[in-house]
């Protein structure tokens, strides 16, 4: 929509009241939808009326915002853009969900409207119901007046919220002026900056509070220009005050605003010193402090944790076993934790949703004399929807010497010691489709046998036996030479960028999670070598997510500072989580399953660097989300390459569990991006499939450059499963099935070319590579169904693919090419894929 220009419009008998206070700017905002990622719904209550929310072109439009805390509502203001509300309603509610009209209207006329209401609740929202023009909505400003319950608007406490609190800032003169020395309640200490411009001091006052007051006691080196401002999250910044004319000495400064940080921003300086302050108060009052949200605490329900001392152990695996092994689209989630320590006589058989990991630094401190076992009995021998489950950590010696892993996809193997031989094949050799291993060490020979597609990254192993159409290897010390197509071998050297999982540990008593650090041109383990690269961050860092919490409640421990460690539970959210700071961690236990239930995107990190994703499943709700998770906004973003966002065992899933829907599965759109395994499902099987049931048009999307993924699954979307529209693109290894339930030939046609290729670079793409890439069509609705080809790339010397493959399973479907016009074509019933060594 065309940025367009409007008359101011003020209402009569608009005048404010005197005790109305602003309660809505800073707040978690959420909206019915974006017309793109430059207006967001944050934008509508920012404070700054040059940036907007504006929805996309269709009636029936809301923005909402959480108060925090349930208050009396006085007063709305909306400032609109051109693009306004003819007819809408101000609505609020206590929970989100159950809504009631405080203002209605069928004659909008734009411009500023102020409306002077009565009610209470927690939500406000603007719910459109007829747009005044072909645009959208669009709101420079959503603002709510209003008290909270127990305060009187306008007032202010007393007290100095920011005495004793965590401060930090952009320099010091010397030892004796350090930040703290602003907030210790002593008027005969300082803090003193450096002698330049711009220089800042910021407090941390340890929850999002209303800011009502801040008072700066200058020293003699003074501020003449600065700004005061608030921020949720430390990273994005409100003014709440801003001066030109500072005078210095005693300066008490009346303010509304919201925020958890308050910082002093001196752009120019009153003398030629730098800027020096006795103390910096901050006042709150005139709303709510939302009560802060605690880190730390136990691990929920669903985490079983064992030491070697636990009665009856095999008893509590196998009773979890069997509740989980044909558990396929189930609620239940488990994690199984054990003690560093020797454990004997363990058979742990894993079933869907359930984790099992050791809780040392070292794979090598949790030993299990035993195995940790994956079959497919409960499958008849076939285990190619063995899905959803995970080891980590431990260190086994097999009973029979070979440990059995036979999974397909989903199922990552991390972090794990075999002293012995590993079987990827069920009982009798079944079925099995496509797994991953990585950091692991496998001191016996790797038996593939029936896998028919296998990716292992950065680890060593024994050796490797057989292979079926597409076995990947990026970093393997021991793997077997390249040899694609005959035997079907890939074989990269090293792994260019690859940062290990966070993992949950034991110090002492303590649980912590260790975050590894970065490797570049990685080869074999990141552990075995001493002590582990990597940093720990305590479990008081962390917001420890149990079932029945609330993506309000989610948000609010982000804003705060907190980190996030999901336990084994199904999360659904009214709203996005989230994720706005830098070097976040968000980590799941035992497949934790987040579901948006009204059309939200369940996850969204800002573009932002350092962030981790870890171990979770995004399931998508019945309400059509536009994706289930997207990293970073739409557009030029910043390079991320010294501290990437890392993106690792998060699943997605559209349908199978009950009818689901999302336009996108994923979408990257942050530079540097690494997506180290991901499975990306939009359901074959199960409940709620059909063509348009569980309608998902793109499984991966990525807009940003340089982004690398390491071990892509991603199948049966409507229209392309991958879309890559950023340069720089890499993917070691890509497994692909078409959608199985196309109706015809024709619900699959683009343009004139017959079907979606599985994987597409955008035309615009100057440079991309990538290594083992595979993709099956099984058309068993239509089996005369022919895709012209899998793979479909820009022809110019900068983009390269090497060792790809398209398979027709017992000839449902055909391809007529691997990739663009180029390679033989499928024909018959024989399962014989059809290879490409190296295009162009």
């Amino acid at each position: 929509m065309a940025l367009l220009s409007g008359a101011v419009l003020a209402l009569p008998g608009s005048a404010a009241h005197a005790a109305d206070t602003l309660i809505s700017q800073g707040r978690t905002v959420t909206a019915s939808s974006v017309e793109n990622g430059g207006t967001p719904a944050a934008y509508a209550v920012d404070g700054n009326t040059g940036t907007r929310w504006s929805s996309a072109a269709s009636d029936q439009q809301w923005i909402q915002v959480d108060l925090g805390a349930s208050a009396a509502i006085s007063k709305v203001v909306l400032q609109w853009e051109a693009a306004y509300g003819k007819a809408y309603q101000i609505q609020t509610s206590a929970d989100g969900a159950t809504w009631t009209t405080v203002h209605s209207t069928t004659t909008g006329a734009g411009g500023t409207e102020t409306l002077n209401v009565s009610g209470t609740g927690r939500y406000v929202r603007m719910n459109g119901v007829t747009r005044a023009t072909g645009y959208g909505y669009s709101l420079w400003e959503f603002q709510v007046f209003g008290s909270f319950a127990g305060t009187t608007p306008g007032t202010c406490a007393t007290t100095n919220a920011a005495q004793g609190k965590a401060a930090t800032a952009s320099s010091t003169e010397n030892a004796g002026t350090p930040a703290s020395a602003a907030v210790d309640g002593n008027t005969g200490t300082r803090w003193s900056s450096a002698a330049s411009d711009p220089q800042w001091l910021q407090v941390d006052l340890g929850s999002v509070q209303d800011i009502c007051q801040v008072q700066l006691n200058w020293e003699a080196a003074y501020g003449k220009a600065y700004q005061i401002q608030t921020s949720n999250d430390g990273s994005t910044w409100t003014t709440v005050h801003s001066t030109t004319t500072g005078a210095g000495g005693n300066e008490t400064l009346n303010v509304t605003g919201t925020g958890r940080y308050v910082r002093v921003y001196g752009t120019q300086r009153g003398t030629a010193w730098g800027y020096s302050l006795w103390e910096f108060a901050v006042h709150t009052g005139g709303g709510s402090t939302v009560p802060p949200v605690q880190g730390g605490g136990d691990l929920g329900p669903n985490v079983m944790v064992f030491d070697p001392s636990t009665p009856n152990i095999q008893a509590k695996v196998d009773e979890v076993f069997t509740k989980q092994e044909s558990n396929q689209f189930g609620n239940e989630r488990y994690a199984l934790l054990f003690k560093p320590g020797t454990y004997n006589n363990i058979n742990a058989q894993i079933g869907f949703y359930t984790s099992i990991q050791g809780l040392g630094l070292s794979p090598d401190d949790t030993t299990f004399n035993g195995d940790v076992t994956v079959d497919a009995g409960w499958f008849n021998g076939n285990a190619t929807q063995n899905f959803w489950r995970s080891a980590e950590n431990l260190h086994l010696k097999p009973v029979s010497g070979t440990d059995r892993w036979a999974v397909s996809q989903a199922a990552p193997f991390r972090r794990m010691h075999v002293e012995g031989g590993l079987n990827l094949a069920p009982n009798g050799y079944g079925w099995a489709s496509g797994g991953y291993i990585a950091d692991s060490k496998i001191d016996g020979q790797i038996g593939n046998y029936s896998q028919q597609q296998w990716y292992t990254r950065d680890s060593s192993i024994g050796g490797f036996s057989n292979g079926v159409w597409n076995q990947t290897f990026s970093g393997v010390q021991g793997a077997p030479a390249q040899g694609f197509p005959n035997p079907p071998y890939t074989t990269l050297d090293t792994t260019p960028i690859s940062q290990e999982k966070p993992f949950l540990h034991l110090d002492g008593n303590d649980y912590k999670v260790f975050v590894p650090a970065k490797r570049t041109n990685a080869r074999g383990t990141s552990w075995g070598n001493g002590a582990p690269q990597g940093s720990s961050l305590p479990l008081s860092q962390f917001y420890v997510v149990k079932p029945g919490a609330t993506a309000a409640t989610i948000n609010q421990a982000l804003a705060q500072g907190l980190d996030l460690l999901f336990t084994p539970g199904v999360y659904h959210v009214d709203r996005t989580i989230n994720i706005t700071r830098p070097n976040t961690v968000v980590l799941g236990l035992g497949l934790a399953t987040v579901v948006p239930d009204n059309g939200v995107t369940a996850m969204k990190v800002a573009d932002v660097g350092g962030v981790k994703l870890a171990g979770l499943l995004l399931d998508a709700g019945t309400v059509n989300s536009p994706a289930l998770l997207q990293v970073g906004d739409a557009g030029p973003g910043a390079s991320h390459a010294a501290n990437p966002t890392v993106v690792q065992d998060v699943f997605v899933r559209v349908g199978g569990a009950g009818a689901g829907k999302a336009t996108n599965g994923m979408v990257i759109n942050s530079n540097n991006t690494v997506v180290d395994h991901t499975w990306i499902w939009r359901a074959d099987h199960g409940a709620g499939v059909g063509w348009e049931t569980n309608r998902s048009d793109y499984g991966f999307v990525v807009g940003g450059n340089d982004v690398l993924a390491t071990g892509l699954f991603v199948e049966h979307f409507n229209k392309y499963d991958v879309w890559w529209k950023g340069n720089g693109g890499r993917t070691i290894f890509f497994q692909n099935e078409k959608a199985y339930d196309a109706p015809n030939q024709a619900a699959i046609q683009n343009g004139s070319t017959r079907g979606y290729a599985a994987y597409k670079v955008d035309d615009a793409v100057n440079t991309h590579e990538g290594w083992g890439l595979g993709s099956y069509c099984y058309f068993n609705v239509d089996p005369t169904i022919v895709m012209d080809h899998g793979f479909e790339v820009p022809v110019k010397a900068g983009v390269k693919l090497h060792d790809i493959l398209v398979n027709s399973l017992g000839g449902n479907g055909q391809f007529a090419h691997v990739v663009n016009d180029t390679g033989a074509p499928t024909s018959g019933t024989s399962t014989t894929p059809s290879n490409v060594v190296s295009y162009p």
